[in-house]
């Protein structure tokens, strides 16, 4: 086996987490359009539908601001496991829902599930990966919500085929399948080093380094240099900040919280879960009638997010982050403003089509394919630049002392942004979609200007070196890399003798991989 191969299999059990993250936003998006549905809850309404799917996210709020004191406390592990637990529970719920009410519970318990994973999950892959490889690392996580996204598509397609309550019944008992596999293949995962140390497990820091790094030489010096670091950085921020929610709201915290939580808000409003959740209302308005061809169309979509993403797996950490997003929001820009007047025009045929039927259908049909074409453009290129970036940067800049909490508050940030535009898109589409379609391109272009002034650029830097990078001028375009050289922190010597008595009075949890 490569050396490598442990931290793969590390990030990529955690990352279904994010597979389950992903099937929950998909699932209900074709659901919401079949017939069984409608007729066996009385027919939702545009604001029933979103308070059914924003259900999910008022609890990923709530999930998101409780995983830090559980991160912090119980492990990184251990709250991703708590995760895949309650994913269950709410999971039997909606499959055994007999009215509105306890569906919408149903879904508010695998909120709380969500937000604990999406909180975790990249925090628990960026503490175990090295600098060289974190932003691959951290991009599984994307990559499962893509396939979580994708395989509720397809199922939901499959399922469109079944009369009976089970046609949407199933797609939503089915999460229970990888919720069930991530709490037990978690079981076999290493605690993060990083938590190991903060909580003066150093022997156990060590092994679980040598496993990931060198392939069980815990001896090796290059494990032994990366845990000198991490011991120092740990005991340097706790010498020298406290360890409150107030924190983050100073100096030199603040930057990064403001940078973070607008990261997430910036990611909600690309628009990409109104995309992902009401693309099927999207291809109804432009002339797919089935819910067959509908499901079809969205499972297509699914798999472009998929196929999308891999670009950024592979070379997200050679490219860097600013780059890639300030091409990734470009291409949305554009992809949105086609989108826009192409559904206008549409709108504009589908009125006029009692004037001249075989040419409004022939103009209407390549507008729809070419509208349909545009949903695709804006989810790929979002899939390979705000779809990673979004989670990696808030999980890689914060220090140690305070990256539980900060967070929680970035993720809970996307939460809230998530509730609005999910809770606001069905009745605002059904206004005018055009128009939802044009204001996501005007907040791109805000979006735009934010990553080009204030984001810096992080490739490459260790966790330990994210002091340097948020020293200078918030202006990012001024100097977007800088390589960091030192980090105030306890002689080598002072390091030793530390890590010497804390590995004779301590001991860890046993920590497997």
């Amino acid at each position: 086996m490569s050396r490598k191969a442990p931290k793969y299999v590390v990030s990529s059990v955690a990352a279904l987490g994010g597979l389950l993250f992903g099937y929950d936003i998909g699932i209900m998006s074709s659901i919401l359009q079949m017939e069984l549905f409608i007729e066996y809850f009385d027919s939702p309404g545009p604001l029933a539908t979103g308070v059914i799917v924003s259900s999910l996210t008022i609890g990923c709020f709530i999930g998101s601001l409780l995983s830090a004191p559980l991160a912090d406390r119980f492990s990184r592990k251990r709250t991703i496991m708590l995760g895949a637990l309650v994913c269950t529970i709410g999971s039997a719920i909606q499959f055994g829902s007999i009215n509105r009410a306890m569906l919408i519970a149903g879904r508010f318990v695998n909120g709380l599930a969500v937000g604990f994973l999406s909180s975790v999950v990249p925090m628990y892959q960026s503490e175990t990966a090295p600098p060289e490889n974190r932003g691959r690392m951290v991009s599984l996580q994307q990559w499962a919500i893509t396939w979580g996204i994708f395989l509720a598509f397809g199922i939901d397609y499959g399922c469109s085929f079944i009369k009976g309550p089970k046609q949407f019944r199933l797609p939503l008992g089915l999460q229970i399948v990888p919720s069930i596999i991530l709490l037990f293949t978690m079981v076999l995962m290493p605690f993060s080093p990083r938590w190991l140390v903060a909580h003066n497990y150093i022997s156990d820091a060590r092994r679980v380094l040598g496993r990931l790094r060198t392939y069980g030489h815990a001896s090796a010096p290059e494990v032994q240099e990366e845990l000198r670091l991490i011991h120092e950085t740990i005991v340097h921020e706790r010498e020298t900040m406290h360890s409150s929610y107030w924190d983050l709201l100073k100096y030199p915290n603040r930057r990064r919280t403001f940078l973070g939580c607008g990261m997430q808000f910036m990611q909600q409003f690309t628009g990409i879960n109104t995309l992902m959740l009401y693309a099927p209302t999207i291809f109804r308005d432009i002339g797919l009638n089935s819910i067959q061809s509908i499901a079809l169309c969205q499972a297509i979509n699914g798999l472009v997010n998929v196929i999308s993403t891999i670009p950024a797996i592979l070379w997200i950490d050679r490219w860097g982050r600013r780059p890639t997003l300030l091409v990734g929001t470009i291409c949305i820009i554009l992809f949105y403003l086609v989108l826009s007047l192409l559904m206008r025009s549409y709108s504009t045929l589908d009125s006029k089509s009692g004037v001249d039927t075989s040419e409004s259908d022939a103009n209407g049909r390549a507008v729809g394919i070419a509208s349909i074409s545009m949903v695709y453009l804006v989810v790929a290129s979002f899939a390979f630049s705000w779809g990673p970036c979004g989670w990696l940067i808030p999980s890689e800049i914060f220090p140690n002392q305070l990256r539980a909490k900060a967070i929680s508050i970035t993720t809970s940030t996307n939460w809230i942004a998530n509730f609005v535009v999910t809770l606001l898109s069905p009745v605002l589409l059904h206004a005018g979609g055009w128009k939802l379609i044009m204001a996501f391109s005007l907040v791109m272009a805000v979006n735009l200007t934010v990553i080009f002034l204030f984001l810096p650029e992080t490739k490459g830097m260790s966790l330990e070196d994210m002091d340097i990078v948020f020293m200078g001028s918030i202006w990012a375009f001024k100097c977007p890399f800088r390589k960091a050289k030192s980090l105030p922190c306890l002689s080598s010597d002072s390091a030793v003798n530390t890590l010497v008595q804390d590995e004779v009075l301590n001991s860890a949890p046993p920590s497997t991989i």
